[in-house]
């Protein structure tokens, strides 16, 4: 059997691996436009900010790891063309402008994502730089150790986790975003406020609800002003990476591919995985392009595990993620308040404050959690949390009731150990079940 994969960061090395393990007698073939595999971007802000002080811990597996397990590494090799019929791949060698060809059996497509670029005037001015890749990653350290002002556009987790490093480095460092609230894709209002307050009084500048016009060499031009800066971070977002395969295989209209619970696309023997995929989105059940490295390892390894034949089903996704900002530690899973209105559905939810252990114990920091359910099926649709203490693993439990259909009135009696070094008797995971479950419209005789 001849397996081709296209790109090796989280979802193209999980499946490369797995496959390897598993079909000793297969041909692996790997194409990878970057010179190293494996790059662990979620840990680029940790890099930037000399938290991770040696690169090489965000990388989990190497080109000489993957080639002693037999597979082929063409690494700055560019896929131009796939030929689906004839099954047939061309590529060139960035290094030497060599044309390579190739054929396989299965296809295992992992390209990922690409940054969003906005169409401003000055975007491709040389103090713009991009937060994606391990290149991109060296660049803004050797950049920002000479700027005393930088400006970050886009407030989702890689935007405020670069606020975050660069002010711990000393910058002066301001925050835009078109939208009137950091992170308003995972967290609602009540936890967004606590996390601005927090920026605010440590000198960020937020310029929120603008939107940048044009960057020139020494400042950003918003809707709201201007700002004089060195350099420029652009993280507005992400796209899937996946030109090369549109009118092949069917995909959202943003396009990410449509993959069915077995990792397969519309074509049997094309495959794929990680953040170029939509994946079913459990509080919904319908397909979502939601970009995470834990989705993406999930993909790939079950890509692995099915390319024979249908074995393991993907159990979808809430997709559940956390953040450590300064003192804060924030969490959430499935809907929030905001993303169940922008899909029209009826929710509900319940908001408690409660510390995390006994007021006896030395410390006891408060807890703000929030936990959205279907007013009618009862049914967990999603949580979030925030607090000074690291109870962020709380919302790991919440991804799982939500997964497994429970109802917040079995979230309130399930059984979750006591001890005063951790947490209350009542636990309050258990404390929003009840408050939830106390919401129950009693039924009419």
């Amino acid at each position: 059997m001849r397996i081709a994969v296209i790109g090796s960061t989280h979802a193209g090395t999980a499946a490369v691996t797995n496959m390897a393990r598993l079909y000793p007698e297969a041909d692996i073939t790997v194409y990878e436009r970057n010179d190293n595999v494996s790059f662990l971007s979620c840990g680029l802000a940790l890099y930037v900010g000399g938290v991770v002080e040696e690169a090489e811990s965000l990388f989990y597996s190497s080109p000489e790891e993957l080639r002693s397990m037999g597979i082929t590494l063409k690494l700055q090799h560019d896929v131009t063309n796939v030929d689906t019929a004839a099954k047939t791949i061309e590529a060139v060698n960035l290094v030497t402008g060599e044309d390579v060809y190739d054929r396989y059996d299965k296809l295992v497509i992992a390209t990922g994502s690409r940054p969003i670029i906005p169409p401003v005037e000055g975007v491709d001015a040389d103090h713009v730089l991009l937060a994606k890749n391990y290149a991109q990653a060296n660049t803004i350290i050797e950049r920002s150790a000479e700027a005393s002002h930088i400006t970050v556009v886009g407030a989702g987790y890689i935007g405020v986790e670069l606020v975050e490093a660069f002010h711990q480095s000393g910058k002066q460092v301001t925050l835009i975003d078109g939208v009137d609230r950091i992170l308003n894709k995972y967290l609602d209002p009540l936890f967004t406020d606590m996390v601005e307050e927090d920026f605010r009084e440590r000198g960020v500048d937020l310029r929120l609800a603008e939107t940048v016009r044009r960057i020139e060499p020494d400042r950003v031009v918003t809707t709201g002003g201007e700002i004089e800066t060195d350099l420029v971070i652009m993280c507005v977002g992400f796209q899937p990476n996946t030109d090369l395969m549109k009118g092949k295989i069917d995909m959202l209209d943003n396009g990410a591919v449509k993959v069915n619970d077995y990792m397969q696309t519309s074509d049997p023997d094309i495959f794929a995985a990680g953040d170029c995929c939509a994946v079913r989105y459990n509080p919904t059940g319908e397909h979502a392009y939601i970009p995470l490295a834990t989705n993406a390892v999930r993909m790939g390894t079950l890509v692995a595990q099915n390319m024979q034949g249908p074995v393991i089903p993907q159990t979808g996704t809430q997709g559940t993620s956390g953040l450590h900002l300064f003192d804060l530690n924030m969490a959430s899973t499935g809907l929030t308040d905001t993303t169940a209105a922008m899909k029209e559905m009826q929710v509900e939810s319940v908001t408690i404050e409660e510390r995390h252990r006994p007021s006896f114990m030395p410390t006891s920091e408060v807890v703000t959690l929030r936990i959205t359910f279907d007013p009618v099926s009862r049914r967990l649709l999603g949580g979030q949390l925030i607090s000074r203490a690291d109870v962020t693993q709380a919302v790991n439990t919440l991804s799982t009731a939500v997964q497994n259909n429970m109802t917040v009135e079995e979230l309130a009696y399930t059984d979750f150990f006591f001890q005063p070094h951790f947490n209350q008797p009542w636990n309050f995971l258990n404390k929003a079940g009840l408050a939830a479950a106390a919401r129950r419209v009693p039924q009419s005789q």
